[in-house]
């Protein structure tokens, strides 16, 4: 019994940074092992952390920040960057971006499809290349090798509210969640997607933020309140799920990144509280850490 409940308490996220709550809706987060970046919706805000948090970019109006990637080869931070249909507290508009920023904040690279509407939520980048994804429509966009054109990597009408990324090992297909559909995996020769149910065979839905550690993907599930922390590897089948924090869940769960030994999470994004704009935020949006063996194992 003493063993469990000792690795149990182990199994605890840590709190290894709070977000002042003057930031009340914070979505995104990044890093490159020493800084920590977030993103701060309503002010349009991106911060940089290490002992105290700085703003370093502020968005060109309607563009909010969402969902924020590290690129380790370009030493830049890309941004989902958007102003959705159907959130209150944010001015819609027809067509958001992609864009890089340098180390300083400023804005190297703003890229959008050559038409239709874009509505990017997520984005992730490995290896050189980066993925965005339409958080209105399914689709899913990589940034070409010159770096000034988006190209989707699956059909249209093949899904209906894409999230969160990964490359896969090889780098011949992409994870995709679909928040509606579930995790998809992207052959990225064929364009095909293909759903990977789980053991059950049911899809996993409501997955949000999503990395991969070696051949385990890490993901946000904060399709009903409280989130968890999931993880899966693939099978012939589709994908084995598991909880790797047991029944430990984490209010209002938004992103999640990997920073070569941790899993650092966006515990309390601020989008539980996001329709009552006159209600000022009491505290901080806490960054969780969970720590990674060698074999990407929770520690």
């Amino acid at each position: 019994m003493i063993l469990a409940l000792v690795a149990a308490a182990a199994l605890q996220p840590q709190t290894i940074l709070t977000i002042d709550p003057s930031h009340r809706l914070v979505e995104g987060i990044a890093s490159d092992g020493k800084t920590i970046w977030v993103s701060s919706i309503l002010d349009r805000q991106v911060l940089a952390c290490r002992k105290t948090c700085r703003t370093i970019a502020t968005l060109p109006a309607p563009l909010r920040p969402f969902a924020i990637a590290w690129d380790r080869q370009r030493k830049q931070l890309w941004v989902a960057a958007d102003c959705p249909p159907g959130v209150a507290a944010i001015q819609a508009c027809e067509r958001g971006a992609l864009l890089a920023l340098d180390s300083r904040g400023r804005v190297r690279t703003r890229i959008s499809p050559s038409a239709g509407t874009f509505h990017p939520g997520d984005v992730s980048a490995s290896g050189g290349r980066v993925f965005v994804s339409d958080s209105q429509n399914g689709l899913v966009f990589r940034l070409l090798p010159s770096g000034k054109a988006l190209m989707a990597v699956n059909l249209p009408g093949d899904g209906k509210s894409a999230q969160g990324t990964a490359l896969t090992p090889d780098g011949e297909a992409l994870i995709a969640a679909d928040y509606s559909l579930g995790v998809r995996a992207i052959d990225l020769a064929t364009f095909k997607a293909t759903v990977l149910p789980r053991q059950d065979g049911k899809p996993l839905r409501g997955i949000d933020g999503l990395v991969r550690c070696g051949s385990t993907y890490y993901g946000i599930y904060n399709g009903a309140a409280p989130g968890l922390l999931v993880a899966f590897t693939r099978t012939a089948q589709g994908i084995a799920f598991s909880q790797p924090l047991g029944e430990v869940t984490l209010p209002d769960p938004t992103q999640i990144a990997y920073d070569g030994k941790r899993l650092l999470i966006v515990a309390d994004s601020g989008w539980a509280t996001i329709d009552k704009p006159d209600v000022p935020r009491s505290t901080g949006a806490p960054i969780v850490a969970v720590r990674l063996s060698h074999d990407c194992q929770p520690l």
